[in-house]
Order: structure tokens, then sequence, then C-alpha cells
């Protein structure tokens, strides 16, 4: 009798889904997404660059389970993870900012910076460059690159920036546009949340309407 699977790979426009079993162990789908990943579906996951989305159905999963899942794909060299969501709604809280990362770096065209965590980021990000991470994303300098907020599909992220000019943002599974119709503001002490399905930008000044700690940022 053939095994029961855990997992279903499906292509989308973007890239490809993955589709996880939300009632099994949890171990039960790491030992089979590495089996996939090097026995059975190689040919598949192998080539160009992939876009993977995983969908965590009802199951809820600690920052350390997310970083497992997101290490045995990016293992793969060629897939990119872009979120990891689950259905079960993020529980609103004010946050202290306990895992925290500070960085003192320039993050120049063709390098990545990938965090599980908030990241305070001393430096500026070029145009090429790529800033991840699974919490906050906090820039103490010119953000004129990519930045993914909330990658695991926390959607009460946010990126914030002395100055605020990024070519993409991205937080959960919301990507600015654009051709949005937003007026972006002039970039300066700035900060992009998420308010009914959309990217939004507004002025540090108003963070404590997000109903949390924030840090506090400096002019360059």
């Amino acid at each position: 009798m053939t095994a029961k699977q855990h997992i279903m790979i499906k292509g989308v426009k973007d890239g490809l889904l993955f589709l996880l079993d939300d009632q099994c162990d949890f171990e039960v789908i790491l030992s089979e997404l590495k089996h996939k990943l090097e026995k059975t579906h190689q040919q598949l996951l192998s080539g160009p660059l992939i876009h993977i989305t995983v969908k965590l159905g009802q199951r809820a999963i600690t920052e350390e389970q997310s970083k497992q899942l997101s290490d045995i794909l990016r293992a793969q060299g060629n897939l990119m993870v872009q979120a990891i969501e689950s259905d079960v709604p993020p529980a609103r809280k004010l946050r202290a900012h306990a895992q925290l990362k500070v960085a003192t770096t320039i993050v120049r065209s063709g390098q990545e910076i990938d965090y599980d965590g908030d990241l305070l980021l001393l430096g500026d990000v070029h145009p090429g460059g790529v800033v991840r991470c699974t919490g906050d994303i906090y820039v103490m300098g010119a953000l004129n690159g990519i930045a993914y907020a909330g990658i695991n599909g926390r959607k009460e992220a946010i990126i914030a920036a002395s100055v605020l000019k990024p070519t993409q943002m991205k937080i959960a599974d919301i990507m600015s546009d654009p051709s949005d119709d937003v007026e972006p503001g002039d970039g300066l002490m700035e900060y992009a949340y998420i308010e009914n399905e959309q990217l939004c930008v507004q002025k540090l000044t108003l963070l404590h309407r997000e109903n949390r700690v924030p840090i506090i940022m400096r002019g360059v």
C-alpha cells in the first residue's frame, strides 16, 4: 500500500505552492519534505530560481519551526521561500522586539540578508540588495533595494526606514505595486504596513497606531 502523502506540490503563476497536511506531526512533514527535495522531485525542483509559497493550513508553528522549513527549502539552492502562510490568525499583542537582531552593514547590489525575527539594520540597502525577515525590518539609513518582512505570513509586520525609497516591498503575501494609486510620501522617516489587504505608508510618528513598542529611529 502506498504511504499517505502529507505534502502536495502545485504549480502556480509565480512558482510552486507547497500544501502541508495540518494533521500529522511536524517531524513527519520535515522528513517528507527532505525526501521529496532530495529523492522524488529533483527534476521538478531543479533548474532556474523557483519562488515557493508554503501553506500550513490550520497548523500554527513557531519561528524555529518556520526556520527549519525555510532552511530545508533553501538548501536546494534554487528555491526562494516567498511566504510561509497559516490559516490560524496571528495573535495581535504588544511586542517588545525580544528577538531583535542588530546588524551594521551596507547591503549592496546582489547581496541578501535573511533573519528569523526582527532586524535593525544600521546601514543602507542599495538597489539590487535584498533584506528578508520573519519579523519587522528597520533600516537606519536609506532603503533603496528590496525588503520582505513577515515572510512566514505575519501580516502585522512592518518595514521602516530613515529613507524609505525601496525598489520593492512585501509584507507576508502583500507586495507593493507601482501601479497602486497610493501617495508614497517623501520617503523620510516612514514605515509600510498592511491595511485592508494593501500596503500603506505612514510617518514613523504614527507608529503607535500599530499597538507595538517602536524602535526609536534617528535621521541619517
